[in-house]
């Protein structure tokens, strides 16, 4: 009857092992999500820094002329 024991404690790990692999896919999911979203802010905002930059080199330009 040893042996029942071993496969009750192997079944158990085995769930064990399945529930922290669901919850680490789940945080990387989050993580990369997240990711995304500061990459996406990041260039939305260095968009808006180089069209600041074009929009002064302009304004310069034409106070130099005028």
């Amino acid at each position: 009857m040893p042996y029942v024991w071993s496969l009750v404690l192997l079944g158990a790990g085995l769930v064990l092992l399945v529930l922290l692999l669901v919850r680490v896919l789940r945080e990387v999911s989050r993580f990369k999500s997240v990711q995304r979203q500061v990459a996406h802010d990041l260039a939305d905002r260095s968009g808006l820094v180089k069209a600041r930059a074009a929009g002064l080199k302009v304004a310069f330009a034409e106070r130099r002329r005028g």
